[in-house]
């Protein structure tokens, strides 16, 4: 296999730094041929560069979601193999720009199948109840709104998590939830 350049870029990442990140994405942007080298990347676990891996995807996505399409089934197919919080935060975002787009008026959309669906939304339910870092939490419960008008069980599940743990969560889980629920409730009337 052809040295690609792509771990080049994620040795050169540093720290977590945006500079170091906005780096190896740019590389990604004008390289797209290397998206599913990345993609492989942020799931191989047990690799130290997974979690810099992720971060790039995250903003690579930020800069022309499209580029993940081709590679959405294996992106969902492996969300729930991610352990460590550095990565899951930048996948839980990737997830809900993915939806975000899907639900977005224009033509260029993902693809979702039905089973795709399914393991998005138990991805993102399982990152919500289960003790996840905030931010995480965050773009689970906003990838989750966005499923819950089309999909009313979404919706009371997730107004019966956020009901519940809306007391017991840190500052920054109780200002999302509440402005999620008021948003939720207000639908509903």
């Amino acid at each position: 296999m052809e040295d690609s350049g792509l771990i080049q870029q994620f040795e050169n990442i540093k720290n977590a730094r945006r500079v170091y990140r906005d780096c190896a994405a740019g590389f990604v942007l004008d390289n797209p041929e290397v998206m599913p080298e990345l993609i492989k990347c942020v799931f191989q676990v047990d690799s130290p560069l997974h979690v810099k891996a992720a971060w790039v995807l995250e903003l690579v996505c930020l800069q022309n979601i499209s580029l993940l399409y081709p590679h959405v089934p294996y992106f969902i197919k492996h969300l729930s193999s991610l352990k460590n919080e550095s990565a899951l935060r930048p996948a839980s975002k990737v997830c809900y720009l993915m939806n975000r787009a899907y639900f977005s008026s224009g033509k260029n959309a993902p693809d979702l199948s039905l089973s795709m669906i399914d393991l998005i939304i138990e991805n993102n339910f399982d990152w919500l109840i289960r003790d996840h870092k905030v931010a995480t939490q965050v773009f689970a419960m906003d990838t989750l709104n966005l499923w819950s008008d089309e999909l009313p069980w979404v919706r009371e599940a997730l107004v019966s998590i956020l009901e519940k743990n809306v007391n017991s969560g840190s500052i920054g889980y109780r200002s999302h939830a509440l402005k999620l629920l008021k948003n939720l409730q207000n639908n509903d009337a």
